[in-house]
């Protein structure tokens, strides 16, 4: 009885959700922060993550250091989430518990709606030609690629996809290596430079071609930026704002 729950009501979930409104591939802060806000707005969400945790770079905080920091411009954000934060000696900085804001982020995702499903790999996109645009992603579980076995991915189709991998770009390196005529280059994200960093991220989020979006540090992949290291203040407002630019795209400003 137990087995036949289990399997009968995941494969519920993963058949309800081979059609989205939106997947986004990395359950990170942007991927759940983004998650939260479209799922809100009443959108069909999914969050695939590979690993069997959420959180992305959340969980280790400062080299194991358990705290990350915010700055004043994330503040909105975590009291969206309900997230506590405190003060510091360092005018406009503060400091959050890691496990909190990876776990809150997730239950704000979860709670407005969204679907988180663990241990998938997105192994290749979906796409279309005449206008070029990406329609889907081409998933497994991922202890098949931790077992080495050859085994043929699934489906699962989206109006929009947004790539939340951070620094890998998957989704963007995936489209660039196998499809040549969508004409992208990834260039590869910078060495450290935390103010700069913060502030490209978020101007640079948005979509890549019809279909696909990039987030986070998939941005700085993309387009040559800077990385940050435990600063989070881009990679929530970069989650906001692909859900704003994703949003209006689908016709719900």
């Amino acid at each position: 009885m137990i087995s036949k729950l289990i399997i009968s009501e995941s494969s519920r979930d993963l058949v309800e959700h081979l059609e989205n409104d939106v997947v986004i591939v990395g359950a990170g802060p942007c991927g759940l922060t983004a998650a939260r806000y479209l799922a809100e707005k009443g959108f069909k969400v999914v969050v695939l993550e590979k690993r069997l945790s959420y959180g992305g770079g959340i969980g280790g905080g400062g080299s194991l250091f358990h705290k990350v920091v915010v700055d004043e411009r994330g503040l909105e954000i975590l009291r969206d989430f309900k997230i506590r934060f405190s003060e510091t000696s360092v005018k406009g900085y503060y400091v959050v518990d890691a496990a909190e804001l990876m776990t809150k982020l997730a239950n704000g995702a979860l709670d407005a709606g969204a679907k988180i499903i663990l241990g998938v790999e997105v192994e290749d996109l979906v796409v279309r030609e005449n206008p070029a645009r990406v329609v889907g992603v081409v998933f497994k579980w991922s202890a098949i690629s931790v077992a080495g076995l050859h085994v043929d991915p699934l489906f699962m189709m989206s109006k929009a996809t947004i790539d939340a991998t951070g620094h890998e770009a998957v989704l963007l390196n995936i489209l660039a290596r196998k499809n040549k005529d969508f004409e992208l280059v990834v260039k590869g994200e910078k060495s450290g430079f935390a103010e700069k960093a913060e502030r490209d991220v978020v101007e640079y989020t948005g979509r890549v071609i019809p279909g696909l979006y990039a987030t986070g540090m998939a941005v700085a992949a993309l387009h040559g930026l800077y990385r940050m290291g435990p600063i989070f203040t881009g990679m929530l407002l970069s989650g906001r704002r692909i859900a704003e630019i994703v949003s209006s795209d689908l016709g719900r400003p």
